[in-house]
């Protein structure tokens, strides 16, 4: 009876761990170690499978550890987040450029409002996401972006960590390219293809379900050839109970081009609506509401 109940309590102690354990996507619980006698020849071993994991486990482990669904869709409602960007302008030179960046998010990626105000050495403006268009404003006035720019400006939309933690909002697909082991890293490989048949393949910790990097490819309007981008994220930090990476760096073609260093972000804050309108567009007869 009193070896009953020590197996019980063993059982839910290792419950228990499996549970509060973010290092882990799948917990093994209640198996008893064989003697050695019983065990099988590790030459018969060889050959099992590992257990199936499928692409929907892989993101929804993402998701529930950088927040869970519902928790960042009612804390990210909104939000201001402030750093600086450090950017590669060519001969070995940088640029430093502060930026602000303020959010009301939609119900999928595609009805979210961006505004990024940008102050660089030579120049001040701001970039605009709202209604599918993008357009800049400076001196209060509207004007149309280079195309560079815009795709720059979009491709943290297109190709960002909401990519996956968001996918089912976005109606995106999802497939599991597998597992791989890199720089001593257990990783899981997985590609999030949205309805615009743009792609992402993500390089998820299968430690700690965090994503490690993420990459990407666009062909430039000029040239045949397509352009590979990698994206790392380092730094993770809690805000608000939910995971944000503070440090970002960009790749292109193996290249640093880009850093970001997230100084402070705040969700919940009340934001003026009017940031986001299109002076080209009619006002909206009805507004969202921007504040917790």
């Amino acid at each position: 009876m009193v070896l009953r109940h020590f197996k019980s309590l063993v059982g839910w102690f290792a419950l228990l761990m499996c549970i509060g354990a973010s290092a882990s996507f799948v917990c093994v619980v209640g198996q008893e170690t064989q003697p050695a006698k019983e065990k099988q020849p590790a030459k018969e071993k060889q050959g099992l499978p590992e257990k199936q994991v499928t692409a929907e486990q892989v993101a929804e482990s993402a998701i529930f550890l950088n927040g869970t669904r519902e928790g960042m869709a009612q804390i990210r409602r909104t939000g201001v987040e402030r750093g600086r960007v450090t950017r590669a302008i060519g001969e070995g030179k940088t640029e430093e450029v502060t930026y602000e960046r303020r959010f009301i998010r939609g119900e999928n990626t595609e009805k979210d409002r961006i505004r990024l105000e940008q102050k660089m050495p030579t120049a001040e403006y701001a970039l605009v996401f709202a209604s599918g268009q993008v357009w800049g404003v400076i001196n209060d006035a509207m004007f149309t972006p280079r195309q560079d720019t815009t795709e720059d400006f979009l491709a943290r939309q297109w190709h960002g960590i909401d990519t996956l933690l968001r996918y089912k909002e976005d109606g995106s697909a999802l497939n599991f390219v597998g597992k791989e082991k890199q720089k001593g890293l257990d990783l899981y490989v997985l590609d999030v293809t949205d309805k615009e048949k743009r792609r992402t393949r993500f390089y998820i910790s299968a430690k700690t379900a965090r994503v490690l990097w993420l990459e990407y490819e666009e062909r430039p309007q000029t040239g045949n050839d397509s352009v590979k981008y990698t994206r790392k994220f380092h730094d993770y930090h809690l805000a608000q109970g939910t995971l944000v990476p503070y440090r970002t760096v960009l790749f292109k073609d193996g290249t640093q081009i880009e850093e970001t260093q997230i100084a402070t972000v705040t969700y919940g804050s009340k934001i003026d609506e009017t940031l986001f309108r299109n002076p080209n567009l009619p006002a909206p007869t009805s507004s969202t509401s921007s504040g917790p």
